[in-house]
C-alpha cells in the first residue's frame, strides 16, 4: 500500500518526509500501457517525479494541485506530475525521439542547456481574476553546469525561490516510486534569507548539515526495498523523532466525459463534423491514464443541439 510518513527531528527546526509509491505507482504505469509505454529511463524520471510531488504537496498543504514539470530541448519535451491536496497523483511525459536505455537527465531534456523545471499552484476554487502562481528555474546549477538528477534540481528550486535548504532522495523502477525530504525549517526574522546569523542559528544550520548528511547515505536501492520503519531507524538512529500518522497517496486522474465533451464543443461543430466524417467517429485518449472516449456521429450532434440535456454516459468508454 501507497504511504507518507511525516516526522519531526526534536529540539531541532528540521522536518522529513518519506513516501512509499508502490500499487498506486503500479496503477499508474498499467493505465498508461494502454496507449503505449513509456521508455524505461522515461518511467524512471516520472516515478521520481511523482514522489518528489507528492511530497512537495504534503509539504506546504496546499489546496489546489501542484503541478511539477521539467521541459527542454531534447527527446523528451514534456514530463509532467501532479498532486493535489488529497494526495491524488499523475504523470505523463511526451516522447519525440529516441531515449537510450541509460539516458539521463541530461540526454532526455537539456541537450542544449535549454531545459527549465516549473512548479504551479493552481488553487483548487479560484477567485475571480486569481492565475495560478509558477516559479521556474533552469535545469543547470549556479555554476552553470547541469544538475544531474531531477531531485538536485528541485533542491536547487527550493533554494532559489524560498530560501530553504533542502535534501532530497528519489528513487523509481516498475514497482515502486519513493523519496526522501528532509528541510530546514525557516528561522524567526530574516536571518533564513542569508543575512547575519548568531551563534544559535548558525547551530541550528548545522544541525541540519549532520541530518542531511545522514540522509544523503541513503541509496537508491535502500530507498526503493526497505520498508519505513527500516529507512529511518537505520538512517537517524541516535535521533529523536517525532512521527505522525501516515497518509495514503493514490493515483487518480482528472479527466471525464464531461471534460472531454467540452473540448470538442470548443473546436467548433465544423471541426468535430469534419473528424466524423473522416474517421466515422471523434476517439480521444487521456495522456495521464490512458482512458478512451468514443463519440459518433449521434453524440457529436447531440453536442451541438441547443436546449438538448445531454445524455451522461453517451459516448462509448474503453
Amino acid at each position: 500500500m501507497s504511504e507518507l510518513h511525516k516526522f519531526l527531528f526534536e529540539g531541532l527546526p528540521v522536518r522529513g518526509m518519506l513516501v512509499r509509491l508502490t500499487d498506486s505507482w503500479q496503477e499508474a504505469l498499467r493505465r498508461r500501457e494502454a496507449v503505449g509505454a513509456f521508455p524505461a529511463p522515461v518511467r524512471v524520471l516520472l516515478g521520481e517525479m511523482s514522489a518528489a510531488a507528492a511530497l512537495m504537496q504534503a509539504n506546504i498543504k496546499f489546496n489546489g494541485s501542484l503541478i511539477l514539470q521539467v521541459f527542454g530541448d531534447g527527446p523528451v519535451k514534456l514530463a509532467v506530475a501532479e498532486a493535489n491536496s488529497e494526495l491524488g497523483f499523475r504523470a505523463t511525459a511526451k516522447v519525440v525521439g529516441e531515449v537510450a536505455d541509460d539516458a539521463r537527465l541530461e540526454a532526455m531534456l537539456n541537450l542544449h542547456g535549454k531545459g527549465r523545471c516549473a512548479i504551479t499552484l493552481d488553487p483548487k476554487d479560484r477567485l475571480p481574476g486569481q492565475t495560478p502562481y509558477q516559479g521556474v528555474v533552469s535545469l543547470h546549477g549556479d555554476l552553470k553546469e547541469p544538475l544531474q538528477d531531477i531531485a538536485k534540481v528541485l533542491e536547487h528550486y527550493m533554494l532559489q525561490s524560498e530560501q530553504l535548504d533542502t535534501r532530497l532522495i528519489l528513487a523509481a523502477n516498475d514497482q515502486m516510486a519513493a523519496g526522501l525530504l528532509i528541510q530546514r525549517l525557516p528561522v524567526q526574522g530574516e536571518g533564513n534569507l542569508g543575512g547575519h546569523r548568531n551563534e544559535d542559528e548558525i547551530g541550528l544550520s548545522e544541525s541540519f548539515n549532520r541530518i542531511a548528511h545522514l540522509a544523503a547515505t541513503l541509496t537508491r536501492e535502500e530507498l526503493l526495498t526497505l520498508d519505513a520503519d527500516t529507512v529511518l531507524r537505520r538512517l537517524f538512529w541516535e535521533e529523536d523523532i517525532r512521527r505522525f500518522e501516515p497518509l495514503a497517496p493514490r493515483f487518480e486522474c482528472r479527466c471525464s466525459v464531461d471534460k472531454v465533451r467540452n473540448m470538442l464543443t470548443g473546436l467548433g461543430r465544423e471541426e468535430a463534423d469534419s473528424i466524423v466524417a473522416e474517421r466515422g467517429d471523434v476517439e480521444v485518449g487521456c495522456d495521464f491514464c490512458g482512458q478512451q472516449y468514443r463519440f459518433d456521429a449521434v453524440d457529436v450532434g447531440e453536442m451541438f443541439t441547443p436546449g438538448r440535456d445531454q445524455p451522461p454516459g453517451s459516448p462509448a468508454v474503453h
